[in-house]
């Protein structure tokens, strides 16, 4: 076919070379600079391929501006209106008809291309362009497509296209494909790096370079920051800059309309100047017409995905350093240009070389849809991919999906996991508003599905309620919020296309889009809609004032507004930093809500533990969601077993001191633990070894007790008693008796508070006469004495009862009868008769 050629591009030159290739092989790479001309030449080339056989060749393009671009430049090279011999899809926009041969597509609506037909039948060709952004869905559609041309199709053909990609991964993946190279053409572009690491604001500084950069260079200026927020207080600051009246400023990111984006990147009329304050939308394919200046902030943000807390964050990052150089090319495309980096060139040094996979930190919910309803079981065993998808990540999204009825307990997908598929929005959403149509909110569902697809409508909101969002689009008052009106229209015309596709009609009665307002009925759903789309994000608030998330994590709305006092959260988005995220937006959230739609995963528990405060056993019983306890009371007849259980754990907890021990129960346990200490073979009666086998030698005794003073009605000794066998007990009581018969004939009980050492209190004047220590445990255990004055003080510590008469007595003597003159001090102490009283009787 014939194209009119306006200028000669560097891939002129590869056209026969790539076209002699794809003939003898299935598949191939080509690496051509920015500016090479390969997004719109190489498939007009193809066109007349003999192996094409009329078959159309299909473009993915990572962005819809990007598409539209290019299906436009190739139609008009051909003297046409997209929609003829080239076409494109994107998402909203479709123009493609009976004879197009060239569809240019977002990655996103190839999947569905994908999933509808995996054969790809009629398609002779899929060219990956851009390839090395690593989205997603050109990760997934790479590796579906491969399968698909060893399954299916032979013939199918696959051509990688990238700038900046490292070639020799691809090319092994796609079999040892062969590597096709263009130089490029660019013009040489001067780049200038910051003197110092910036401080302060990224705009302020940007703002300020841009200025001086237009008044010092020719051309226009694209302007690189990491997103609309940034851009629009650029605009603003600019806007006061004082800029010349033929200098315009413009923005360009993805959530624009799509004929603001194609105002953005045309050329300006004679005498104009613009500035194009552009997001990541403008690194590639695209050619914003007239740029000769390039000022880049260095920053780009991305979403990352974390496996611990279930959530996407967007986090600001620095740009690669092939994203930096895709930038600075943008000054190079038509004429020498200009590029300042806001970066010093030691931080430039610093850059990793390339971005990283969008596989690697995203949200792997969609693509889990995707392969189970392809029959993938094991992503990583079964499919070839330049980078697998984390483990972890990917059971998350599994387990999601589980929980939104998507996939069966097989991790197969149910039907209604297949309709949430051909919605083409994110399986949350597309859960929501499946499940909302069955209870007439389908059109509300629509609108909340646009407003969370894209930026908070509210400029510079306070507010987190996301009611007052749906409010702002049927134009109630919203609290004196500005309302992005192109924002808001372009969530308005979403919503309709997401209820067309939903298969929903609009009515009279205010709950669709186009009526006059909004029904307060479908306002007051706006909670259980969000619960439906994050089910794991429905929260609880606690009593100081913050939340609970179903998933465990804490959360909190940074000031007080109305929501702060609702009972309940469904929560649309968070801010994942420090120990409780951030509620950004949200609704209020009944709990018949709850207990209504989500019933199926409540959870009903019973809990019996000790309670250390009333030192007894409580029995609960709970309906609970994940971590929130939605309602909770006391249990009348809890399971006995396991009434003992917990009185047990209790007392271990607590220590053996919960039990009621007498004096004469502590004494037989340091007895027996004093015979075990001679002869291993008696029981262990030790704190350690009794409070671990708590459930052997006392569950007997506690049926029925479940507290403190229940347990009061033990006979410890008892129990005690019950660990001896008859002869230990006759063997205790022979030799580590409780009482010893002292000289004066008293029964004197001996303390065993010590095991090792149990001692005789008595007093000294009932020993007279006993000339030895007495000795139990079957003569191996010295009774240790001590010996008490009249007033039953002690005077004297002693083992060796001998030694004491011979050396120590005396002394003792002389001082206890100066102080008790009445009592009997004989000088013989061996020979003289022993007494409990002052003196001796006489008979």
């Amino acid at each position: 076919m014939e194209y009119r050629q306006k200028q000669e591009l560097p891939i002129d030159g590869l056209l026969p070379e790539l076209l002699e290739k794809l003939a003898e092989q299935k598949n191939a790479v080509l690496i051509a600079a920015p500016g090479a001309g390969k997004t719109t030449r190489v498939p007009l080339a193809l066109l007349g391929a003999p192996w094409l056989d009329g078959q159309r060749i299909v473009m993915l393009e990572p962005r819809r501006l990007a598409a539209r671009a290019a299906a436009r430049y190739m139609a008009n090279s051909l003297g046409e209106q997209p929609g003829g011999t080239v076409g494109y899809r994107v998402r909203l926009d479709t123009k493609v008809g009976p004879n197009t041969r060239i569809e240019v597509i977002t990655e996103g609506v190839f999947t569905r291309m994908l999933q509808a037909d995996p054969a790809l039948e009629g398609i002779g060709i899929v060219i990956f362009d851009e390839f090395h952004e690593r989205h997603l869905h050109s990760d997934l559609g790479l590796a579906l497509s491969l399968q698909s041309q060893s399954v299916f199709r032979e013939d199918l053909r696959l051509l990688v296209m990238s700038a900046t990609l490292d070639a020799e991964p691809v090319a092994d993946l796609l079999g040892g494909a062969p590597v096709i190279v263009s130089e490029g053409r660019a013009y040489p572009v001067d780049t200038h790096y910051a003197i110092k690491r910036m401080e302060g604001r990224v705009e302020e500084a940007v703002a300020l370079l841009v200025a001086d950069a237009m008044n010092k260079h020719d051309g226009d200026a694209l302007v690189f920051l990491p997103g609309a927020g940034e851009i629009r207080r650029v605009q603003r600051l600019l806007g006061a800059a004082g800029l010349s009246a033929n200098i315009r400023v413009m923005p360009l990111y993805g959530s624009m309309p799509p004929e603001a984006q194609d105002h953005a990147v045309a050329a300006c009329v004679d005498g104009e100047r613009k500035i194009v304050l552009a997001s990541t939308i403008a690194e590639s394919s695209v050619t914003v017409r007239g740029v000769r200046i390039v000022v880049d902030s260095g920053l780009s943000r991305v979403p990352r995905f974390s496996a611990r807390t279930g959530m996407t964050r967007l986090e600001t990052v620095p740009v690669s350093v092939a994203s930096a150089d895709q930038r600075r090319g943008r000054a190079g495309r038509e004429a020498p240009g200009v590029c300042y980096r806001l970066w010093t060139e030691m931080e430039h040094r610093a850059l990793i070389p390339q971005s990283e996979p969008e596989l690697l930190s995203a949200d792997l919910a969609p693509l889990a849809l995707e392969l189970a309803i392809w029959g993938i079981d094991d992503p990583a065993a079964e499919l070839a991919w330049l980078n697998k998808p984390p483990a972890a990540a990917y059971t998350q999204a599994l387990n999601l999906l589980r929980e939104l009825d998507a996939l069966d307990a097989q991790r197969h997908p149910t039907a209604h996991g297949r309709a949430m598929a051909e919605l083409g929005m994110h399986p949350r959403l597309a859960h929501m508003v499946l499940e909302a149509i069955k209870l007439g909110y389908g059109a509300v569902a629509c609108e909340l599905a646009a407003l969370l697809s894209d930026r908070d409508p509210l400029r510079a909101s306070r507010s987190s309620d996301m009611r007052l969002r749906l409010d702002a689009l049927h134009g109630r008052a919203t609290s004196g919020a500005e309302l992005d009106e192109a924002a808001s229209r372009r969530i308005a015309a979403e919503a309709k296309e997401w209820m067309r596709a939903a298969g929903i009609h609009t009515n009279k009665n205010g709950s669709s889009l186009g009526s006059e307002g909004i029904s307060d009925r479908n306002i007051a759903c706006c909670g259980l809609l969000i619960a439906l789309a994050y089910p794991d994000r429905i929260a609880k608030r606690r009593e100081d004032g913050r939340f609970l998330l179903r998933n465990g994590r804490g959360a909190a709305i940074q000031e007080l507004q109305q929501l702060s006092g609702s009972s309940y959260l469904a929560v649309a988005e968070l801010e994942d930093i420090g120990a409780d995220c951030r509620i950004l937006l949200a609704a209020p959230l009944t709990q018949a809500e709850i207990e209504q739609h989500f019933a199926s995963q409540l959870e009903v528990e019973t809990e019996v533990r000790w309670e250390r405060s009333a030192e007894a056993v409580r029995a609960r019983r709970r309906v609970k969601l994940g971590s929130l306890i939605l309602k909770e009371g006391m249990l009348a007849d809890p399971n006995p077993s396991l009434v003992a259980d917990a009185l047990l754990s209790g007392i271990a907890e607590q220590g053996l001191d919960l039990l009621p021990w007498s004096k004469p129960a502590r004494q037989l346990q340091a007895r027996i633990e004093l015979m075990r200490s001679h002869n291993l073979t008696w029981p262990d009666v030790s704190e350690t070894t009794l409070i671990a086998s708590l459930n052997e030698w006392l569950s007997p005794y506690i049926g029925g007790m479940r507290s403190r003073s229940d347990l009061g009605r033990l006979n410890m000794t008892a129990i005690m008693e019950s660990q001896l066998s008859w002869q230990e007990r006759q063997q205790l009581d022979e030799e580590v008796p409780t009482h010893l018969t002292v000289p004066s004939g008293s029964r004197i009980p001996v303390d065993y508070s010590d095991p090792a050492a149990p001692f005789l209190a008595v007093r000294l004047q009932e020993l007279f006469g006993l000339r030895q220590t007495p000795l139990i445990a079957g003569g191996k255990l010295p009774v240790t004495i001590h010996l008490l004055s009249p007033a039953h003080r002690p005077v004297q510590v002693t083992k060796d009862l001998a030694s004491f008469w011979q050396q120590t007595y005396f002394d003792v003597k002389k001082d206890l009868k100066g102080r008790y003159p009445k009592h009997y001090w004989p000088d013989n102490p061996l020979e003289a008769t022993p007494t409990n009283r002052a003196k001796p009787r006489t008979w």
